[in-house]
């Protein structure tokens, strides 16, 4: 199947500390990702390891709703968060968050790498793109609130 592989570098104004501890609480993810509207079964039972029940809702033409349940399995050392997402249609996403010291703030290395069907891969790789990028932004606002 084939492959596309996005990538995005921002900066946020907050420690690796508080990013690590932002990005491994999937209830964070709710409007982090533009598409999450909900976190159920969350499971955080392994050590470096946090498993749940991610639900994205896509809508088709403004009207017709789509509420995608997907289960989401996030791994964490100090300086990154990764895992891999399944989804119906046969659609594979791995990604990771890899964060550095960057003068006051952390550098953010956002990786994801997408496998689909080809006649689905456009169309997926293109809502990546778009909630990869919205991330940075909402990411950056959320942890610029946060105290030092």
């Amino acid at each position: 199947m084939p492959t596309k592989v996005l990538t995005n570098v921002f900066h946020v104004d907050a420690a690796p500390e508080a990013v690590l501890d932002h990005l491994t609480t999937p209830e964070n993810y709710v409007g982090l990702s533009p598409l999450v509207v909900e976190v159920r079964d969350v499971d955080r039972s392994q050590p470096g390891v946090v498993a749940y029940t991610s639900i994205e809702r896509f809508r088709f033409f403004g009207v017709i709703r789509y509420d995608n349940a997907i289960r989401v399995t996030l791994h964490h050392d100090d300086g990154s968060v990764y895992g891999e997402v399944r989804s119906p249609g046969r659609i594979r996403m791995a990604y990771r968050f890899s964060f550095t010291p960057d003068g006051s703030g952390s550098r953010i290395d956002d990786r994801l790498e997408l496998t689909a069907p080809w006649f689905l891969l456009g169309y997926a790789a293109g809502e990546a793109r778009k909630v990869q990028l919205a991330r940075a932004r909402i990411l950056a606002g959320r942890l610029a609130a946060v105290p030092r």
